[in-house]
């Protein structure tokens, strides 16, 4: 099930996983809210980037949910 979450009237897409019973949120989506970046693609791989080099363990060497493409 994939679902449009609005946050401050922005749209976050998300999808349900019945087995793990958890929400799963776009990431990308969430930085263009909160950075407002032109970029937040861009913005969430350097971040990521960074946080790995810092020994940051919370971000993982996982591959994307597939989720719709956002609508602009």
């Amino acid at each position: 099930m994939s679902n449009i979450k609005l946050f401050e009237s922005k749209k976050v897409r998300s999808s349900w996983n019945e087995e793990e019973q958890k929400w799963y949120f776009s990431i990308v989506d969430i930085i263009a809210i909160l950075t407002e970046s032109v970029d937040p693609p861009a913005y969430w791989r350097k971040l990521k980037e960074r946080l790995k080099k810092e020994g940051n363990e919370t971000v993982t060497n996982c591959h994307g949910l597939k989720m719709e493409a956002a609508e602009h």
